[in-house]
């Protein structure tokens, strides 16, 4: 369930300045700042809960005919999904775009080549959303992909 909170444009701009320098989305940087002091278990089951969540509310921008915003969301269930795994398996904090792509490599050794699929569908919507060289179909695609990514890493957190 999103909640609307009202914050001043400028606040709003501090904080995309910031997620910006960070390489993140608006939506993951506010999902980092809120669990930054969580102990690592209770930050997985937060941030997987929060990637199928921006998995849900990409379909809904998708179905409004909003294809960047879509991407955005796309992008930021991918990334939340790799820092979930990484919280549960080892407690580790992935705090920038390196540290993502160097854990997706782990990801992939322990649970297949698909995982690299569905990365490198997250990364095409992460180029989406700044570049809106992609269009509805693209997303769709990768929505596919990066679901399977989500729900896959959500059954392994949530089950312990």
């Amino acid at each position: 369930m999103s909640t609307v909170v009202t914050v001043p444009s400028n606040v709003v701009e501090k904080l995309r300045q910031d997620a910006e320098k960070r390489g993140l989305t608006l939506d993951e940087y506010l999902v980092e700042l809120a669990l930054q002091n969580m102990d690592p278990p209770q930050r997985a089951v937060e941030y997987i809960n929060a990637a199928k969540e921006l998995l849900e509310q990409a379909k809904q921008e998708l179905e409004k005919g909003s294809v960047r915003q879509a991407a955005e969301k796309a992008w930021g269930a991918t990334a939340l999904a790799i820092k979930a795994y990484a919280a549960w398996r080892e407690g580790r904090r992935l705090a920038s775009h390196g540290e993502l792509w160097e854990y997706e490599k782990i990801m992939v050794r322990e649970l297949g080549e698909w995982i690299h699929d569905s990365w490198m569908s997250g990364q095409g919507m992460h180029v989406c959303f700044y570049e809106g060289w992609c269009d509805r179909e693209h997303v769709e695609e990768a929505l596919k992909r990066i679901e399977r990514l989500v729900t896959e890493v959500a059954k392994r957190i949530l089950r312990t």
